[in-house]
């Protein structure tokens, strides 16, 4: 046995995934983590409003850039490193076992904070269009649960079945987007097509610093490529493939459809037109080109779009707590292996119980589903993914750097480095505007760091922090185990 000194643990062979997934099954769910429609429907209005306005769309583009370059050297460390913990694991290997460890706790606020926002935004949406349509007033902190348990029976048994489902919403909710984008184009939109979004001076407009928090937070889920490794069917050629699909293909897509829902209502009247009231802004575009029953069709889409988000980072997380059990910093038993489903079904239903507690405490403190619970944690999600990924790419460069395993110098150097410099610019301009996220502003409109702002900020200190205190006893109490901390992860 590969695993850590601890009494009870399985076979090795009983605790490692094992599937058949190929490029599109894995970009089918770290896409759908993404979750098109209600980007498009909910963060890109947003963007438009409190961002840069017109010019938001630019934004999609220059994040896909950044993170593209990140995605090369996360490509290469996949290939040398046939391990399932991503971040964990490729930091751990780069930085040391500390900072790995760290790296993996900073991962697990991240999916966990951007899966919870998204499950009180989908327990509000439901409620709302229960109520609309003249049924009861359900609270929605109770859809919120019910939604938690259906995600949890999916995410227990075999992932090949969450992937098939995920596949049909991501195609559904994409095609409908793109069916919208093409009626805008044919009609020439509302005041012709142009270019507007892309020009300098409307990208530097604003607020660009809270675009690019709502354009990064977009991406969130592509880079959990490297997570399914051990269920990929070939995986050094399928999870790069998959990984640069990802990014290129959400890159494109949010760039196109914010372009369309721009030209749309026309670049001197799109930010009124989002002022009137975000929200709905998708569904009276999708009336205004593709009447009510397009209207419709997207308003059911807008619900299983979130729905396909919570299921796919549901499925990351569960794997990331897999691989941190079987590298000994979480309970054992967190890194069983289904017998019949081969899915980390115990892992799976820890999972389920952190969400219902999550929901319930927020519940009980009766914060607001959308103003409290999505913003705020969604902006903590941001900020946290754009740190670790930085750290990740110092990583990648010390990692080859040392081993000199690749000499292909853009790829392990040169691309990680223009990755890291555009993301430690992406946190720094996240970091000043966070403020605007939470609702801590002056009179005037400036950003004011409350309370708020500084309990949230510091959840991505003290995630960090607990895998640095963790390391420290490990490699105290337990030394040849934190001597195996990388290397024991399954895989």
């Amino acid at each position: 046995m590969t695993q850590l000194e601890s009494p009870g643990v399985e076979a090795s062979a009983k605790r490692t995934l094992r599937g058949s997934l190929g490029v599109t099954a894995i970009v089918f769910m770290v896409v759908a983590a993404a979750s098109p429609l209600t980007v498009v429907g909910g963060a890109a209005p947003l963007g438009i409003l409190l961002g840069n306005g017109v010019g938001f769309p630019a934004l999609y583009a220059i994040s896909a850039v950044i993170l593209l370059l990140f995605a090369v050297g996360l490509a290469a460390m996949s290939r040398h490193i046939p391990k399932p913990g991503a971040f964990f694991t490729y930091v751990g290997y780069g930085l040391g076992r500390s900072t790995g460890l760290a790296a993996a706790w900073i991962a697990m606020l991240t999916y966990t904070t951007i899966q919870v926002s998204v499950y009180g935004y989908l327990g509000y949406i439901l409620s709302y269009t229960v109520s609309s349509l003249g049924g009861p007033a359900i609270p929605w902190w109770l859809m919120s649960l019910a939604m938690i348990a259906l995600v949890g029976v999916l995410g227990y048994r075999h992932i090949d079945l969450s992937s098939k489902v995920l596949g049909i919403l991501l195609v559904a909710e994409v095609g409908v987007v793109l069916v919208l984008v093409a009626a805008v184009v044919f009609s020439g939109g509302a005041e012709g097509l142009s270019l507007a979004p892309f020009a300098p001076e409307n990208i530097g407009s604003g607020s660009p610093g809270v675009g690019l928090m709502f354009a990064i937070a977009a991406f969130i889920g592509f880079e959990a490529t490297a997570i399914f490794r051990d269920e990929a069917r070939d995986p050094n050629t399928t999870i790069p493939r998959a990984t640069y699909a990802a990014v290129i293909g959400i890159g494109v897509f949010y760039t196109l459809a914010s372009w369309g829902l721009v030209m749309a209502w026309g670049p001197s009247a799109i930010v009124d037109q989002a002022a009137a009231d975000p929200g709905s802004l998708i569904l009276r575009t999708m009336a205004e080109y593709l009447g009510t029953a397009g209207e419709i069709i997207t308003n059911v889409l807008l619900i299983t779009s979130m729905f396909a988000c919570v299921l796919s980072f549901h499925n990351v997380i569960t794997r990331y707590q897999h691989s941190m059990a079987n590298a000994g910093v979480l309970p054992d038993r967190l890194g069983a292996v289904h017998a019949t489903h081969l899915s980390p079904h115990v892992s799976s239903l820890v999972q389920t119980v952190t969400s219902v507690v999550l929901i319930g405490v927020f519940a009980a403190f009766q914060l607001d589903p959308v103003l409290a619970v999505f913003t705020w944690f969604a902006g903590v999600a941001t900020l946290a993914i754009a740190i670790l990924m930085a750290l990740t790419s110092v990583a990648v460069i010390v990692y080859f750097l040392k081993s000199r395993k690749d000499g292909r110098v853009w790829n392990t150097i040169v691309a990680p480095a223009l990755g890291f410099i555009g993301l430690v610019l992406s946190a720094v301009l996240i970091t000043a505007y966070f403020p605007i996220m939470v609702g801590d502003v002056a009179a005037d409109g400036t950003p004011v760091f409350g309370a708020v702002s500084w309990f949230l900020l510091a959840l991505v200190v003290i995630f960090p922090a607990i895998g640095y205190v963790q390391a420290a006893w490990i490699r105290k109490r337990r030394p040849a185990a934190y001597a195996k901390l990388t290397d024991t992860i399954a895989g």
